[in-house]
């Protein structure tokens, strides 16, 4: 379903996604697409049906909204001179926060059974085998939140935007996504402040590139009976470790 991003009335990103958890997107895209800083930025979110699609009405603090006014104005301009990516380029390759995380530690068979979790916490993907999912995981506590999607980036935007919500603090787990890992995953991922990233597929050179500049450990290709380990290796220590 169509399903479009407006902020103080006008129309920011339209996206096919599914319809659930939509204040939850609201959040996370806000917060991953740089729109806002903090959940407390944001003043109000309202879901709004019409007959060929959703308008998630946002509505932030006076300083986002103007901040986001000049940034509209800062995009605007003729089509026809060559520039007009420059915009999306950035955005592709932007920084992105530095993890720390020092004491952070996730064991081996952690990383093979969070990948089982997230699967067995899908429902929708049970139902249709078509939909994305991304979960976050804490040592101690299991997976507290999962969101689905069609779309990865939305799926991931979800969880986040779940997260913040919840007051749920991203640097203390793994978020785990059921996708192939592109840079825009690992960004979103940074962004939260999560200093593990797990997925089932493999990355991508500019992921891998993205995430040792993050410092974000990027674990890929993890299917419950192993993985492969990317970046920052030194988080990931041996079952029955003492570490952590």
């Amino acid at each position: 379903m169509a399903v479009a991003m407006s902020y103080g009335g006008a129309t920011h990103a339209v996206m096919m996604a599914t319809p659930e958890d939509l204040v939850d997107f609201a959040y996370g895209f806000s917060l991953t697409e740089g729109i806002i800083r903090d959940a407390r930025e944001i003043e109000a979110v309202d879901v709004v049906a019409f007959d060929k699609g959703i308008d998630v009405q946002i509505t932030l603090q006076a300083d986002r909204s103007e901040a986001l006014a000049a940034r509209r104005r800062s995009m605007a301009g003729p089509v026809g001179c060559g520039l007009c990516g420059l915009e999306s380029i950035d955005a592709a390759v932007r920084d992105v926060p530095k993890i720390a995380a020092p004491e952070f530690r996730l064991r081996v068979d952690e990383v093979n059974a969070v990948v089982e979790a997230l699967s067995c916490a899908q429902p929708l993907f049970a139902a249709t085998r078509a939909v994305h999912g991304a979960g976050f995981y804490r040592p101690g506590d299991g997976m507290l939140a999962v969101r689905e999607d069609v779309g990865r980036h939305n799926a991931l935007d979800k969880l986040i935007g779940a997260l913040v919500r919840e007051g749920i603090d991203a640097g203390e787990g793994a978020i785990v996504v059921s996708s192939r890992l592109s840079v825009e995953m690992v960004q979103k991922a940074a962004i939260a402040g999560s200093p593990v990233l797990i997925a089932i597929s493999a990355p991508t050179a500019l992921a891998v590139e993205t995430a040792e500049a993050a410092g974000v450990t990027l674990i890929a290709t993890a299917r419950g009976d192993g993985f492969s380990v990317y970046t920052r290796a030194d988080r990931i220590v041996a079952a029955g470790s003492d570490e952590g």
